[in-house]
């Protein structure tokens, strides 16, 4: 019997598989950046064991139909809103993710999107890429102030809560909403529990961590911009698909809120014909949460070990069921 084979998604690099290479046969599409095509993904996974996707990859039902001899599928991101995990169980397909280990890494981008838009930062530095720095002025490129401030976190999980303590830092007050209360948070964090409407109204920075449900979906609509405060400012590191764009967009344009940073986007990736990047008070980022060498090998090492595990008839460490 020859070994399991596994394949990869995307290219990555050799040395993160050199600990798996004795056990496994392992394939992986030839490009790094350029999701693998559907159709090319259909045919490889024909021959695959265990299959490491990203989010780029839709594993829907006709997917898991069609490789439903598959043992393992391990997503390298927390959520698997890319994934029919119903599906997959009722084929008895194991599916994991990747959590805890880019939590600081994901909270330490929160935090400077939530800086980068607060101060201007890219409108300032744009200023002198395009030669449009004039004299000093006593408002110029004016922006909010962070410190003593309150900050509403909407999702207070792992990342959530490592939010809160860099919150803590610029002595924030710290409010948050959640399916259910996190006593950790309110005891260790002096993070207090509202409802999502008090957020809404009493946060100076409202901050989206919540994962992309059915409940979540549009959660921040025409309705949640309009009970911000004007001088607010919205931050969503989690999924593109729980703000409406275009209500967000009008409330920008209108300044119903002050500005937004927005690292994820309903449909990605986006480009320059998307409303959004005509305004200046928006700062847009390209997914890069979790976007640091050492934890975007964490993560891949983590989705290697899982599949290892499975194929050794014990528990994966991060099953998402």
């Amino acid at each position: 019997m020859g070994k399991p084979k596994i394949y990869i998604t995307r290219k990555i690099p050799e040395h993160l598989l050199s600990p798996f290479n004795d056990r496994y046969e392992i394939n992986m599409w030839k490009d790094e950046k350029t999701p693998i095509p559907e159709e090319i993904l259909f045919e490889r996974v024909k021959e695959a064991d265990g299959l490491l996707c990203l989010l780029t990859e839709k594993i829907d039902r006709k997917f898991i139909e069609h490789a439903s001899h598959l043992k393992i599928i391990a997503n390298m991101a927390v959520g698997y809103d890319n994934i029919d995990v119903a599906a997959a169980k009722n084929k008895k397909i194991i599916v994991t993710n990747t959590p805890d280990v880019l939590t600081e890494t994901t909270a330490d981008l929160t935090f400077a999107l939530l800086m980068a838009t607060a101060r201007r930062l890219i409108e300032a530095t744009n200023t002198i890429y395009h030669d449009e720095w004039g004299d000093w002025s006593p408002f110029m490129l004016a922006g909010t102030d962070i410190h003593h401030k309150t900050i509403g976190i909407v999702g207070m999980g792992r990342i959530g809560e490592a939010v809160a303590r860099r919150a803590k830092g610029f002595q924030m007050n710290v409010l948050y909403h959640n399916r259910t209360r996190n006593i950790h948070a309110e005891r260790q964090l002096q993070a207090t529990y509202v409802s999502f409407d008090k957020l809404l109204e009493e946060s100076d920075f409202v901050v989206s961590l919540v994962p992309l449900t059915e409940e979540t979906t549009n959660l921040f609509n025409q309705n949640a911009f309009q009970k911000m405060k004007e001088s607010g400012i919205f931050i969503n590191v989690s999924r593109g698909g729980v703000v409406d764009e275009d209500a967000l967009t009008e409330a920008l344009k209108q300044k119903t809120i002050r500005a937004a940073g927005l690292d994820v986007f309903k449909n990605e990736p986006i480009n320059s014909a998307q409303p959004l990047t005509k305004l200046k008070n928006a700062v847009l980022l390209p997914h890069i949460g979790s976007a640091s060498v050492t934890t975007r090998e964490n993560m891949l090492t983590l989705c290697l070990e899982n599949i290892d595990l499975v194929f050794q008839g014990k528990t994966a460490k991060t099953p998402v069921y």
